[in-house]
């Protein structure tokens, strides 16, 4: 019989830029185990129903299904989420937004909203960290709404909820302190689209448009409607899209423009403050 160790030394992903980590997820959830297990117990031997299970998993990720949707949930922030393959996954570099929103808002009462929040994941991470936030969340897809919902329930977080809307579609009258969005803002023709993970994640929440900025373009335009006065928008965006972002944003009359980086130095995400 083959041990842990001996199984993860053998494992191939010859696609995947995580092959270690995501040989030792894998078989972690076919132990049904933790993965620190894998460590602890190096020379235990699976059982033939693990190592079938095993192999199960290690094939769906050859033919490049994303670990999270194999797997069914991801980590973010503080968070493990459950994710469906009709929301985008969860990224590391989208917990910048949530740092910057923390950053910019006092923890006095404040209401949130998060546009396109698939998930829920940047809604639950501020309403984890902020109690007395009254975080909204909105999608225009029926399904990512009923998964946000799961989640929040799952976290037990009352200070957030989710609704049905097509970006501010059913939010008319309403205005809050601070409004995130990490929307679709890949163009068209983008060949990283046929490549990796997103070649299994929903083109309408990755695709805006020929030049990736169209549903940008409508968030701010529509956002002054539904911001208080010294309110926030904050952004995410492409890596090579933040000049396009900030010349949007200061033509619409946000002040105090400014574009933040990334984990890997690059402009991730752009932000303007609404004072009209």
């Amino acid at each position: 019989m083959a041990s842990i160790q001996s199984l993860l030394d053998s494992a191939t992903l010859p696609d995947s830029p995580t092959a270690r980590l995501d040989a030792e997820l894998l078989l972690a959830a076919a132990l049904g185990k933790p993965r620190s297990y894998l460590r602890t117990w190096p020379e235990y031997e699976p059982s033939a129903e693990q190592l079938v299970a095993f192999a199960t998993l290690l094939e769906r990720r050859r033919n490049g299904e994303p670990v999270a949707y194999i797997l069914g949930h991801q980590g973010f922030w503080s968070l493990d989420l459950i994710v469906a393959p009709h929301t985008l996954i969860p990224r590391p570099d989208t917990e910048l937004l949530v740092e910057t929103a923390l950053q910019l808002a006092p923890a006095t009462p404040r209401r949130v909203l998060d546009l396109g929040t698939g998930t829920g994941a940047i809604a639950l991470a501020l309403a984890s960290e902020r109690g007395g936030w009254r975080v909204t969340g909105v999608d225009r897809i029926a399904e990512a709404v009923e998964l946000a919902e799961r989640n929040r329930q799952r976290l037990q977080l009352s200070n957030a909820e989710f609704r049905l809307s097509s970006w501010f579609d059913a939010l008319a009258g309403e205005r809050f302190d601070l409004i995130v969005s990490n929307p679709p803002y890949i163009a068209a023709a983008d060949r990283h689209l046929g490549e990796g993970d997103v070649r299994f994640e929903p083109m309408s929440a990755l695709v805006a448009g020929a030049d990736g900025l169209d549903d940008i373009r409508q968030i701010i335009d529509q956002a002054p409607l539904h911001l208080e006065a010294g309110g926030w928008l904050l952004l995410e965006h492409g890596y090579d899209q933040a000049e396009a972002v900030r010349g949007l944003l200061g033509a619409v009359g946000f002040a105090a423009v400014e574009s933040r980086r990334d984990l890997g130095g690059h402009e991730r995400i752009s932000l303007g403050q609404w004072t009209a």
